[in-house]
C-alpha cells in the first residue's frame, strides 16, 4: 500500500515499533483509537486525504491484532469516493473488517454494483475483488447477472474476467441457485475455447465447482476440457508467463483433470482415445530431476493423470504403467515423491487387474519400511497390509513380524492388530497361525489388545485337529523365564482345556502342567486370577482319579482367595471348590468348550475403525472384500470382562459366574436365577466413535466427550430401550415418530445445554451425529449444521429442512443426498431475527442406512437468549431508563412459583449464560439480582431491556420477576421466556427432581393487558 504523502501514518507506525513491550504498544493504540474516534465524530469537518489517512492507522490496528468496532461506516463511505486512492483504502479496509454478513455492507451494494457496470476496469477490479473476499447472499442475488455478462463480455480486458471469474466461484459458493440460468451450460462450453490461459484457469475454477454440484448440466464441458489438456500437453499457444519450469500451466492442468473426474465416464470414442493419448503423455514425460520446484509442478500433474487413469478404469497396458512409473517413484531418494508413490500405489490396489504388477515391488516395499521418515513407514505398512494374499502371506507377515521389534510405540498397536488379520486370512495351514499369533504376543505383547488373544481361542476351540499343536506350544512359550502377561492368558486357557491331550508327553503331566502355570501366579494382575483358577479347575476336572497332592494344592489356592477383596475371584474361587468335590460329576460341568458359530471377524471391524479417520482406506476396503481362508472360522465371539469362556455352564443350576459364561451379547444368552435360558441372537449395534473432533475442520467443535460408564449408559437407554420422557420433548412433536433407530444420550439435555452455549451435539444415534456450531450478531446468526456419517457405509436418501416460526428467516443451503462412509458434510444455515418471540425452528432431517429410513424433527437452539448482547449498565443509566418505564405494557412483574431452588451465583451464572449481565450494587438487597440485556431484531433493533429478580430467603421455590423494555411483546417474551429457564431447568443426572412447575398456560399472541404495578420497585433506591 502506498503510503507516501501520509506523515501522520508513518509517525504511528514508527512510534508502534519503537515500543518496548506489549503495555506500551496497546497505550499508543488507545490513545490513537481515541483520537480518531474524536475525528470520526466531527466527520463534517474532516478532507477525503484525513478520513483516509485515520482509516487506514484503524487497519494498521486491525492488522496487530487489536479489536476495531468503530469506524466502519467511514470505511464504506471511501467506496463511493471518486478517486481512485480513497477507493482503494474503502474497498480494502471494508474487505478486511467486515464479514459477509454486516449490515453495513448492504449500504454498499449499490455502489459496488455501479463500480462492476461502469466502464473503469481498474474500479471494476476492485469491486470484484471486495465481493471475491466476502460476498455473501445478498451479494450473490443482487450482482451475480451482473459479474455473469463481465465473464462473458468479450470487451473487457482478460485481467477484469479472470477476477469476474473468481468472483462468481464465491457467489456460487454461496447460493448455487445463481447459475440457474438458461444456457449458462453453453457459455460455459465457449469459455472453454478462451486462448488468454489466465482467463482459462479462473473459468476452470468454476467448472470444477459446477461440476461437482450437477455433472448432468456440463457434458458439452467434458470434449473441451479434453482439448485444453490437449494443446497444453503439446505446448500450443502457452506464453512464456504461463510456462513453469518448462512445463505449460501445470494449475491449469490440473484444475482440468479433475474437473474431468466429475464426470462418471466418457462415451464418446474419439475424445476418450484423445485423452488417452495426453494421459500417456504426461506418464511417459514425467521424471524426476534434481530442482525442488520442477519436480513439485510435475508430479502435482502426474499424480491427477494417475488419479484420473483409475478413474476411466485405463486399459491394462496404461494401469501396468501407472504402476512401474509409481515403482519407480518408491525407490528415489527424495521422501515426498516415496510418500506420494506409496500412497497412489495403495489406491491402485482397487484396480484388480494391476495387484500382480504392484507384488513385483515387494522387496522396495518392504525396504521402505525402515525408512527414517515415520509417515513414509505408515504408508508402505498401508501398502503391504492391501498387497498380501495367500501366495505372499508367508514373506509379508514374516517381514512386518521382525519389523515389529524396531517399530515405534505409536505404530505397534496397529501393526499388530494388521498381522494377526492377515494371519488369520491367508494362513496356508493352522499351525502357521498359531505359530503367529503366539510369536505377535511374545514380541509386542503390550500392544497385541484383547481381541487378537480372544481370536486365537476361538480358532483353537473350533479346530479339534489343532488342538494338541496349540497346547504344546502354549507349554514351550512357558518355559521362558519372562513372558507377558498376555501369553499367560492364551498359554494357560489353552492348557486349561487342551493340556490332557499332552499326556503322554514329557514334562506334560497335570502336575508339571500345574506347577509351570503356579508359578506365573505371583506375577500376574488381578484380571489374570481368575483365568489361571478356571485353568487349575480344569486340570483337576482331566485329572480322574484325582491326584490327592495335587488336588489338596489347587484346594488351598481355592480356599486362599476365597476371601479376596476382588468379587470375581472370590466368587470363581468359591464356587470351584465346592465343584471341585462333585468328583466324577465335574467331567460334566467342566466340559470342554462348544465350538463358536460363524460371524464376523471383530478383529477386521476394529481395523476399519482404527483406519477410519485416515485420509485413504482402499487397503481397508480391499481387505473387507477377499475371501477368508477356508482353514479358519469367523466369529464374533467376545468373553465378558475380558476373559475367554472357560466352561459349558448352559444347561446346569449353578450360581451366578458372570465370567465363565459365554458373553450374552455375543451368544444371546441371559441369565436370570443362576439359570441360563437360551434366546434368539440379535446382532452388535455398536455406535462408531465420534466424528466430529477429526472432520470439522477449521470450524471444530469442542465436544466433552462422556466417561465410559456414561457411554455405555447412554448406549443401552438410547439403542436398546423407549426414549425417556425428556427425548420426546427435545423431538418437535409435529408428527409421531416411528423410528426403529433410537438416539443416543438424551436429546433434551443436548437441547437444554445448546441454549447456553454455540456449539455441541444436537443428536446423535448408531448411524449420524449432527452437530452445531453457531455465530450470532445482533439479529443475524450462522450456524453450520455437521452432519457425520459413523459407518462404513453411505448414508441414503438424507434430506433436512427448516420449519422456522414466523417471527424468523432461516435460508439453509443444499444438503447432499448422499453422506459418503465415515464422512461429514457441513451446511451453512443464515438465521434472521424479525421480531421477539419464544417460538422454536424445527429440523426435520431424515436419512436412510439399509433397510432403516430415520425421520427426526430436532428444535434448533436459535432461541430469544441468541439475539441478546450482555452489556452492563451504571447507575447513571440504570435508573433514568427504569423510571421511564412507569409500568405495564413495558414493565411487567410476575410472582413465580415451581423454581428449582438455586443459590444465588448459580442463579447469576445462569442470567450470564442466557447472556443477561448481572449488574451487582444496583440493589442494596443482597437477597436480589438486577440484569441487563440488549436484544436485536429487525423490527426493534437494539432494544435495552432491564430485569429484577428478588428472592425469598425462606422459600427459594418462588420470586418475584419484573422485566422492563421499549417494547411491550418484547417484554412479555422475554418475561416467559425466563420464566421458563427457571422452571424448566433441566435436572442433572442424580440430582432430586424440581418442585412441579406451573401449569403451561396457552400463549397469547399479543402481550397481556396492563394492569396496575403491584408497588414501586427499588423503593430504597429511587
Amino acid at each position: 500500500m502506498a503510503l507516501s504523502g501520509m506523515r501522520g501514518l508513518s509517525v504511528f507506525i514508527s512510534d508502534i515499533r519503537n515500543c518496548q513491550n506489549k503495555e506500551q504498544e496497546r497505550l499508543r493504540v488507545d490513545k490513537e483509537l481515541g483520537n480518531i474516534r474524536t475525528r470520526f465524530k466531527n466527520e463534517k469537518g474532516l478532507t477525503p486525504y484525513e478520513k483516509k489517512k485515520y482509516v487506514w492507522k484503524m487497519l494498521y490496528i486491525y492488522m496487530l491484532g487489536y479489536d476495531v468496532d468503530f469506524g466502519h461506516m467511514e470505511a464504506v463511505s471511501l467506496i463511493s469516493a471518486p478517486k481512485y486512492p480513497e477507493k482503494q483504502v474503502g474497498y480494502i479496509v471494508t474487505s478486511c473488517l467486515l464479514n459477509e454478513n454486516h449490515d453495513f455492507l448492504r449500504l454498499a451494494i449499490n455502489t459496488v454494483r455501479n463500480d462492476i457496470v461502469g466502464r473503469n476496469e481498474t474500479f471494476q477490479c476492485l469491486a470484484l475483488t471486495l465481493v471475491g473476499n466476502i460476498g455473501g447472499r445478498d451479494f450473490a442475488e443482487s450482482l451475480a447477472p451482473d459479474v455473469q455478462k463481465l465473464l462473458i463480455s468479450s470487451s473487457c480486458r482478460p485481467l477484469v474476467r479472470k477476477k469476474a471469474a473468481l468472483c462468481l466461484l464465491r457467489l456460487f459458493r454461496k447460493n448455487p441457485d445463481v447459475m440457474n440460468v438458461d444456457g449458462w451450460s453453453d457459455r460455459m462450453a465457449q469459455l472453454l475455447d478462451e486462448r488468454d490461459l489466465g482467463v482459462l484457469t479462473s473459468s476452470m475454477s468454476l467448472l470444477v465447482a459446477l461440476v461437482s454440484y450437477n455433472h448432468e448440466e456440463y457434458w458439452s464441458c467434458l470434449p473441451k476440457c479434453v482439448k485444453v489438456l490437449e494443446r497444453l500437453a503439446r505446448s500450443q499457444d502457452v506464453p512464456q508467463e504461463y510456462t513453469y519450469y518448462g512445463i505449460p500451466s501445470p494449475w491449469l492442468q490440473v484444475k482440468t483433470m479433475r474437473a474431468l473426474q466429475y464426470f462418471p465416464t466418457i462415451e464418446d470414442p474419439n475424445t476418450r482415445r484423445s485423452l488417452f493419448e495426453v494421459l500417456q503423455r504426461i506418464l511417459m514425460g514425467t521424471d524426476v530431476v534434481k530442482n525442488v520446484n520442477k519436480n513439485n509442478a510435475s508430479h502435482a500433474v502426474l499424480f491427477e493423470a494417475l488419479a484420473l487413469v483409475m478413474h476411466l478404469d485405463a486399459e491394462k497396458e496404461m494401469m501396468s504403467q501407472c504402476v512401474a512409473l509409481l515403482g519407480k517413484f518408491i525407490a528415489v531418494r527424495e521422501p515426498n515423491i516415496r510418500y506420494l508413490g506409496l500412497e497412489n500405489m495403495t489406491r491402485m490396489l482397487m484396480v484388480t487387474d494391476v495387484q500382480d504388477i504392484i507384488k513385483r515391488h515387494q522387496a522396495q516395499i518392504i525396504t521402505s519400511l525402515k525408512d527414517p521418515d515415520i509417515s513414509i513407514r505408515r504408508r508402505a505398512l498401508d501398502l503391504l497390509y492391501g498387497m498380501c494374499d495367500v501366495s505372499n502371506a508367508k514373506d509379508i507377515v514374516e517381514e512386518l513380524l521382525q519389523y515389529l521389534n524396531t517399530a515405534e510405540f505409536v505404530m505397534r498397536e496397529e501393526l499388530s492388530l494388521k498381522i494377526a488379520i492377515l494371519a488369520e486370512k491367508f494362513a496356508p495351514d493352522l499351525s502357521w497361525y498359531v505359530d503367529v499369533i503366539l510369536q505377535l504376543i511374545d514380541k509386542a505383547g503390550d500392544f497385541v489388545s484383547d481381541d487378537i488373544w480372544f481370536r486365537v481361542v476361538q480358532f483353537v476351540t473350533n479346530n479339534e485337529d489343532l488342538q494338541p499343536y496349540a497346547a504344546l506350544k502354549a507349554r514351550e512359550y512357558l518355559d521362558k523365564p519372562a513372558i507377558h502377561e498376555t501369553m499367560v492368558k492364551v498359554s494357560a486357557y489353552i492348557l486349561g482345556e487342551y493340556s490332557h491331550l499332552l499326556a503322554r508327553r514329557p514334562g506334560c503331566s497335570p502336575k508339571e502342567i500345574f506347577n509351570i502355570i503356579h508359578e506365573k501366579l505371583p506375577t500376574v494382575t488381578t484380571s489374570t486370577i481368575p483365568i489361571l483358577l478356571s485353568t487349575y479347575a480344569k486340570i483337576l476336572m482331566h485329572t480322574q482319579p484325582p491326584d490327592p497332592e495335587l488336588q489338596n494344592q489347587i484346594w488351598a489356592i481355592f480356599r486362599k482367595y476365597e476371601s479376596c477383596i476382588e468379587v470375581e475371584i472370590q466368587q470363581r474361587a468359591v464356587e470351584y471348590f465346592e465343584l471341585s468335590k462333585k468328583g466324577a460329576a465335574l467331567m460334566d460341568i467342566l466340559a470342554e468348550m462348544p465350538k463358536f458359530p460363524e460371524r464376523q471377524s471383530s478383529l477386521i471391524r476394529k481395523a476399519e475403525d482404527t483406519e477410519a479417520d485416515t485420509a485413504d482406506q482402499s487397503a481397508i476396503k480391499l481387505r473387507a472384500q477377499q475371501q477368508t481362508s477356508n482353514a479358519l472360522v469367523m466369529s464374533d465371539q467376545r468373553p465378558a470382562n475380558g476373559t475367554p469362556p472357560v466352561s459349558q455352564l448352559g444347561l446346569v443350576k449353578v450360581p451366578s459366574m458372570s465370567n465363565v459364561d459365554r458373553d450374552s451379547a455375543d451368544q444371546g444368552e441371559t441369565q436370570s436365577n443362576g439359570t441360563l435360558t437360551v434366546v434368539d441372537p440379535q446382532p452388535p449395534s455398536t455406535p462408531s466413535p465420534d466424528l466430529l473432533g477429526d472432520l470439522l475442520s477449521p470450524l471444530a467443535i469442542e465436544v466433552p466427550q462422556p466417561d465410559a460408564n456414561q457411554s455405555d449408559h447412554n448406549l443401552g437407554a438410547g439403542v436398546k430401550g423407549a426414549p425417556t420422557a425428556e427425548d420426546a420433548l427435545a423431538l418437535a412433536p409435529v408428527e409421531e415418530q416411528m423410528n426403529t433407530i433410537q438416539p443416543i444420550g438424551n436429546i433434551a439435555e443436548r437441547f437444554h445445554a445448546l441454549c447456553l452455549k454455540d456449539s455441541g451435539v444436537l443428536y446423535e444415534d448408531p448411524y449420524i451425529q449432527i452437530g452445531i456450531k453457531a455465530d450470532w450478531r445482533a439479529h443475524h446468526g450462522r450456524l453450520v449444521l455437521f452432519l457425520g456419517n459413523k459407518n462404513t457405509s453411505p448414508l441414503a436418501s438424507v434430506q433436512a429442512q427448516i420449519l422456522p416460526p414466523s417471527h424468523l428467516r432461516v435460508e439453509l443451503s443444499l444438503v447432499p443426498e448422499t453422506i459418503p462412509p465415515r464422512a461429514q458434510v457441513q451446511c451453512p444455515l443464515e438465521v434472521v431475527n424479525l421480531r421477539p418471540s419464544r417460538d422454536v425452528a424445527v429440523l426435520d432431517f431424515s436419512y436412510k442406512f439399509g433397510t432403516h429410513l430415520v425421520n427426526v424433527k430436532l428444535r434448533l437452539p436459535a432461541l430469544l437468549n441468541k439475539f441478546l448482547q450482555s452489556i452492563s449498565v451504571s447507575p447513571e443509566e440504570f435508573f433514568p431508563q427504569w423510571r421511564s418505564l412507569s409500568g405495564p405494557p413495558l414493565k411487567l412483574q410476575e410472582v413465580v412459583r415451581g423454581v428449582r431452588p438455586l443459590p444465588l451465583l448459580e442463579m447469576a451464572n445462569l442470567f450470564n449464560s442466557l447472556r443477561l449481565v448481572v449488574c451487582p450494587g444496583l440493589d442494596p438487597n443482597t437477597n436480589n439480582l438486577i440484569a441487563s440485556t440488549t436484544f436485536y431484531s429487525e423490527s426493534t433493533r437494539a432494544m435495552l431491556c432491564l430485569v429484577r429478580i428478588e428472592t425469598d430467603p425462606a422459600d427459594r421455590t418462588q420470586l418475584r420477576m419484573t422485566v422492563a423494555s421499549g417494547d411491550p411483546t418484547l417484554t412479555f417474551e422475554l418475561k416467559e421466556f425466563i420464566k421458563e429457564q427457571l422452571v424448566s431447568l433441566p435436572t442433572a443426572p442424580g440430582a432430586p427432581a424440581p418442585p412441579t412447575p406451573l401449569q403451561p398456560q396457552p400463549q397469547p399472541t399479543s402481550p397481556p393487558p396492563a394492569v396496575s404495578d403491584p408497588g414501586a420497585l427499588l423503593a430504597g433506591l429511587l
